[in-house]
């Protein structure tokens, strides 16, 4: 997502080396908090860019002067990163690219892509601080259409290919993946495994379906990495991060792979093709 968030960059006229210098420390999160203090003191940035909450939850612990931009934000106010959506008073602002109601649009499209199903799989990821309010608001919509629901946890990359054999030997007709940053970047090989267990799954992101995954809807990152851009433009030229509103996405992404519907066997009804914004054949 880097080439994005130069890309929206660009927009506002900056060009790394130019009239902006941009440092990436791709490894400071592996032990959280302390390689991110490292970088604080040795770097002193203007401003820290993030990719996702996960990140933010770290970088916010590690200061709270420097402007902390999150193209990917999710459940702020509930981690104590931001006041509110509307005035996040401190200094972490950014995108959300979590909308209400959005469980209950992939549990209907779920439904769609297999109509008789009556049991749902979830891989959840609850060591992602994106992952529980999606698992709840996910039971809720398969409670609101009589649906089982069954869920296994993969927090770890190890744990995936546990999690998917798991959900299939409990009979899930169809699987929801939570959108968290492990489960994105694992998403080939859960394409993969979950191809292999015959296994039609919905996703939030398109990358997932743009490496062997069937289906997603949700927000566009591509977006929401490019808008990142704004907030940086914003604060170098003197905005304070807590005086800049959280944005929400205004338009949501469906992507469909015919390819793997073929290879499961599954139908894709001819609505859905005909208002998908990307087919992969």
């Amino acid at each position: 997502m880097l080439g994005n968030f130069v890309k929206g960059l660009s927009e506002f006229g900056y060009e790394h080396g130019r009239n902006i210098d941009i440092s990436r420390r791709t490894d400071m999160l592996r032990d959280r908090v302390p390689p991110i203090e490292e970088m604080v003191a040795l770097l002193k940035p203007d401003i820290i860019a993030v990719p996702a909450t996960l990140e933010a939850v770290a970088a916010r612990k590690a200061t709270s002067t420097i402007p902390i931009v999150c193209p990917a934000l999710a459940d702020a106010v509930h981690l104590g990163l931001i006041a509110s959506e509307a005035r996040p008073g401190g200094n972490v602002t950014g995108i959300a690219p979590y909308i209400a109601g959005l469980p209950t649009k992939q549990i209907e499209l779920a439904r769609e892509i297999v109509p008789n199903a009556s049991r749902v799989g979830l891989l959840v990821n609850m060591s992602d601080p994106k992952g529980p309010p999606q698992v709840g608001d996910l039971r809720t919509a398969c409670g609101a259409l009589s649906l089982d629901v069954v869920e296994a946890d993969a927090s770890t990359a190890q744990d995936i290919p546990i999690a998917l054999a798991a959900l299939a030997e409990q009979g899930v007709d169809v699987a929801v993946v939570l959108q968290t940053n492990l489960l994105l970047n694992m998403s080939e090989q859960i394409g993969a495994i979950a191809l292999e267990k015959r296994l039609p799954t919905v996703f939030g992101y398109r990358e997932h379906v743009t490496h062997g995954g069937l289906v997603s809807y949700g927000v566009d990152l591509r977006w929401c990495y490019r808008r990142a851009g704004y907030f940086v433009d914003k604060i170098i030229r003197g905005a304070h991060p807590g005086d800049l509103p959280i944005e929400f996405p205004n338009k949501l992404w469906l992507a469909v792979n015919l390819k793997t519907a073929k290879a499961l066997g599954v139908a894709v009804p001819a609505g859905l093709l005909a208002s998908a914004d990307e087919v992969i054949e």
